[in-house]
């Protein structure tokens, strides 16, 4: 009679657990694949959208034709947690080891060193030096692809930064064809990922995100050569590493909006990875002329740049010009207006909607000028 009781306790404790597995799998969405777009050797390349007919289902396709097999499957950007919205970065008087007086100074001049490093900075003109098959277009290509990638994963700012930090500096000493260029940004993601994340995807997960187009086993000797090229130097500071610091100076004067001043910087920031022509300017350098750009926005009859910001990131408003015009250009969409994720990303209530802002055509000329307080 016992046994039998038994036998009755197990025979339903494995219904139910097929019962919940079966809900469990039916309430679980599919993640859906992420495929690069199209790497076309034009000068002015714009992306195509993927249509109906590929076979990917009854939802809208975001991304575009796959770069080595032509599939068009559709995409889905999961909800990422908001970048950087951890207490250290937004409040000023938190327990950020890189905010703690009295070392911060020396933490930064450390920083400072580590990114005029030359085996931590990429080529000023890789492109032309030393790639043959590859372009700056595909290059913004495939970063704004990486962008829906982390989307898609949920990872943290600070990963993508990295990622597409590591993306350059390996470019800027291998040459590589255009068809293992999506392996290369997958690959660097991984790597930044592990680096940067508490539960980093699996190799597996960065396969299917490509449909497959690689296999593990490409994707980890892609993760080995990268390791290897850049000497396992991983840690660099990246421009989200010195936004940090000149936020927190900058929303000092700006009693309000500092969520919204913090957001607009992330998205500049986020804007000046798909430019090439931002390559050849220090992280700290397009970090501070983020912050301009930014300040000048919110407030476009007021002087961006200040005596503290000044201090703070050492830069006058004259060395930042060039990088300021480029990235207010890539705001205006005046430049890379074809590369989407990123601006449909900071559309987003939870980013404040930063992406739908407006802002002056233009940038005063006496806005480069010393300030005088």
């Amino acid at each position: 009679m016992v046994a039998e009781q038994e036998t009755s306790v197990r025979v339903t404790r494995a219904a139910r657990k097929r019962a919940a597995a079966a809900m469990s799998d039916e309430q679980t969405p599919t993640k859906k694949r992420v495929v690069l777009g199209e790497l076309p050797n034009l000068s002015n390349v714009v992306v195509p959208t993927a249509n109906p007919s590929s076979g990917a289902g009854p939802q809208k396709p975001k991304c575009k034709t796959n770069a080595k097999n032509g599939k068009k499957p559709a995409t889905t950007t999961a909800n990422a947690k908001p970048a950087g919205t951890a207490a250290g970065d937004t409040d000023a008087k938190s327990n950020d080891p890189q905010m703690c007086e009295p070392y911060v100074s020396e933490i930064y001049e450390y920083l400072h060193k580590m990114e005029v490093d030359p085996e931590r900075r990429p080529l000023p003109a890789y492109i032309e030096k030393v790639q043959k098959d590859i372009n700056s277009n595909m290059r913004g290509i495939l970063v704004d692809w990486l962008v829906e990638v982390a989307e898609e994963y949920k990872l943290g700012s600070d990963s993508l930064h990295l990622c597409i930090s590591y993306i350059d500096r390996f470019l800027s000493f291998n040459s590589l064809s255009r068809q293992k260029l999506q392996l290369l940004g997958v690959s660097a993601m991984l790597i930044a990922s592990k680096y940067e994340e508490i539960s980093p995807p699996h190799v597996e997960e960065f396969c299917y995100i490509t449909d497959n187009t690689y296999t593990k086993e490409e994707v980890v000797k892609m993760e080995a050569e990268i390791l290897k090229s850049l000497k396992f130097e991983m840690g660099s500071p990246t421009i989200k590493t010195f936004l940090r610091r000149f936020t927190r100076f900058a929303r000092e004067s700006y009693k309000t909006s500092n969520l919204q001043l913090e957001f607009l910087g992330y998205y500049l920031a986020e804007l000046s990875l798909l430019d090439y022509a931002c390559v050849k300017f220090l992280p700290s350098l397009v970090a501070a002329s983020v912050m301009f750009v930014a300040r000048f926005m919110i407030r476009p009859k007021m002087h961006p740049w200040c005596s503290t910001l000044a201090k703070s990131s050492g830069y006058k408003p004259a060395d930042l010009k060039e990088c300021v015009l480029i990235i207010h250009d890539l705001y205006l969409s005046r430049r890379g207006g074809s590369l989407q994720a990123v601006r449909e990303k900071y559309k987003q209530h939870k980013f404040k909607c930063v992406a739908t802002m407006p802002s002056p055509p233009e940038i005063p000329a006496s806005y480069f000028e010393d300030v005088r307080e």
